[in-house]
């Protein structure tokens, strides 16, 4: 299950390090509108639902502090194979091809000890910043 803030659902990018503070980065420039997930990972296994157009999710950093709020504008559900370019490049990591995004999030989730192919199932979740640091520091430490 996903951890919540002020009622929101945590959406941390990326693994911890790094990687997550590129990402956030990235998200907060207003580069990156897009994130991919695993279906079966990281909503089934989870116990989670997908996220919806209108929700909105805190974005957290390396200690899931909240650091933004974004909202979600549409959710697909897609094979690996057949994520389009539009959604590659909206996660704004500078893939030069879809099939370049592809090779990194396949060695990202290879990574993590999962294996995808082409029928993969992908959740492709577009978004905007709605704004940074808009979490009440009382909501911040009522966190569960």
């Amino acid at each position: 299950m996903w951890g919540r803030i002020d009622g929101l659902r945590v959406l941390g990018l990326g693994t911890p390090g790094g990687l997550r503070a590129e990402l956030n980065g990235l998200v907060l420039s207003g580069a990156k509108t897009g994130t991919a997930g695993l279906l079966e990972h990281d909503y089934r296994a989870e116990g989670e639902e997908l996220e919806r157009a209108g929700e909105r999710l805190a974005l957290v950093d390396d200690d899931d502090q909240p650091i933004a709020v974004i909202e979600v504008t549409a959710v697909e559900v897609v094979p690996f194979g057949e994520v389009t370019w539009e959604f590659a490049d909206s996660e704004g990591e500078g893939y030069r091809s879809v099939e370049h995004w592809a090779d990194s999030h396949r060695r990202f989730w290879n990574s993590l000890g999962h294996t995808v192919d082409p029928t993969t199932e992908i959740v492709c979740v577009s978004f905007r910043l709605v704004e940074p640091e808009v979490l009440s520091d009382e909501a911040q430490m009522s966190r569960s």
